[in-house]
């Protein structure tokens, strides 16, 4: 193992549930049950179905479950079907500093170690402790490097955790890890071209592939299987593609990181959540057919990721839509607080938020660029026709860090989305499992409370 490999492997040996402070808990749970939303919320979506479908193709001796539906089927592809079903409405948590992406998307992976590891980590509080884990790699290294920038994908950093946070779950020794740690990362770099141009259904699948890379490199390294000894440092390893780097990981040092993540109120990218919250904040203060032209300012990421290419103007897709500035910021004007509903065909050719959209622009406000990461701005300038003008800015939607969901609004928004799966005395007692999901001695309890017919 090369030294970054030997940290993250010792750092990931001494996650221990005992080290984790009242507030880390409280931060998992809320993490966890946000996820578990987003399944319920995604459930019946053609790509979530499909994604199940092929999951049951194949079978295995020692199984995982899928959620929901309770097939058993190879580990690796519970984990691919699962993590699709959180993340394919996107409204799964999100993270940024110098990178980032969605830390919950290791959650298909740790579900998946969880019933197939050893008893002594298949209860509550290995569980937690592998969130707190996951989401620690996961977004330290997010902290360390911009991976995106150089054409790198979020699955990247997915990969890794999963690997580490499942390896964990499944007991796997020093050696083991270092060896899982290799065959995640050297055989599963992800292009960002993912992201590019016209979407596709891969933009909701890439990080569930990502789940399902790190189980099989969990189950490899388990198996016998060695990896490349020095997957991160070594020649044409990691740090000879992207550059060298420092991962701020310490063992034995407590998580914080999983805090820090943003969790959304509307099913479309993090970097077009607050555009909404200002839209929504102006649609009453004028008719949008007197609208001469709308601007929208924001930092550049937000520009680079749902303003520059000119598919955002006219979305075919609804991974492309959710992923466009003038779409949702239109949306909102016209039809109020954005849900799936904003993404069906016929939203997607609906004639007067065509004619709405026309009028947007997007541009890049360097001052607000200044305010990002930290914050989140934008700002919308309306000019009517008559002349006059009507502007309003935020720097922190409801979500972020800086204007954070209090426990009952994340419940709320479970809730909102259970309701499209199952009936409200299960979804309640989802909640009241995950509340206690330290005193579980196996995480078939909330599978099985999760499960379409609950035990």
């Amino acid at each position: 193992m090369d030294t970054t490999t030997e940290r993250l492997v010792d750092y990931t040996l001494s996650a221990r549930y005992e080290e984790l402070s009242s507030e880390a808990i409280e931060t998992c749970k809320t993490r966890l049950l946000d996820t578990l939303g987003c399944v319920a919320g995604g459930y019946d979506h053609p790509i979530a179905v499909a994604a199940r479908q092929l999951a049951g193709r194949y079978s295995m001796d020692t199984p995982a479950t899928i959620l929901g539906d309770g097939k058993k089927v190879a580990p690796e592809m519970a984990a691919f079907a699962n993590s699709v079903m959180l993340r394919v409405l996107d409204m799964s948590d999100n993270y940024r500093v110098k990178s980032g992406g969605h830390p919950s998307d290791i959650l298909g992976a740790l579900f998946a170690g969880a019933e197939l590891g050893p008893r002594t980590e298949t209860g509550g509080k290995s569980f937690l402790s592998a969130i707190a884990l996951g989401y620690e790699v996961y977004c330290s290294c997010c902290d360390a490097i911009d991976l995106n920038i150089q054409g790198w994908d979020q699955p990247v950093y997915s990969v890794l955790a999963s690997a580490l946070a499942a390896g964990k779950l499944l007991g796997l020794n020093r050696d083991q890890l270092g060896h899982a740690v290799a065959l995640a990362l050297v055989p599963n770099m992800a292009m960002i071209q993912t992201r590019q141009g016209e979407l596709s259904t891969w933009k909701g699948c890439a990080a569930a592939n990502a789940s399902r890379n790190g189980v099989f490199a969990a189950l490899l390294a388990q198996a016998g299987f060695s990896g490349p000894e020095r997957p991160i440092e070594g020649k044409h390893g990691l740090w000879d593609i992207v550059g060298e780097f420092d991962w701020p990981l310490t063992p034995g040092e407590p998580p914080y990181r999983a805090a820090l993540t943003d969790m959304k109120a509307f099913p479309i990218c993090v970097h077009g959540q607050t555009a909404v919250w200002v839209a929504l904040d102006l649609r009453d203060r004028f008719d949008a057919a007197n609208a001469e032209s709308i601007r929208v300012d924001v930092y550049y990421r937000a520009f680079e990721m749902m303003g520059e290419d000119t598919t955002r103007w006219a979305p075919k897709t609804r991974e492309t839509a959710d992923h466009s500035l003038p779409y949702v910021v239109a949306t909102a004007l016209l039809h109020g607080a954005i849900d799936e509903t904003a993404f069906s065909d016929e939203a997607l050719r609906e004639p007067a938020l065509a004619s709405l959209m026309s009028r947007i622009s997007v541009v890049e406000d360097k001052s607000l660029t200044a305010l990002h990461p930290e914050s989140a701005p934008c700002r919308i300038t309306v000019k009517m026709k008559d002349g006059s003008e009507i502007q309003h800015e935020l720097r922190y939607q409801k979500g972020h860090p800086g204007n954070p969901m209090d426990k009952e609004e994340v419940r709320d928004k479970f809730r909102r989305l259970f309701a499209n799966y199952g009936e409200t005395q299960q979804a309640e007692a989802v909640i009241a499992t995950v509340d206690n999901l330290e005193t579980l001695s196996d995480m078939a309890a909330l599978i099985d409370v999760f499960g379409k017919n609950p035990a």
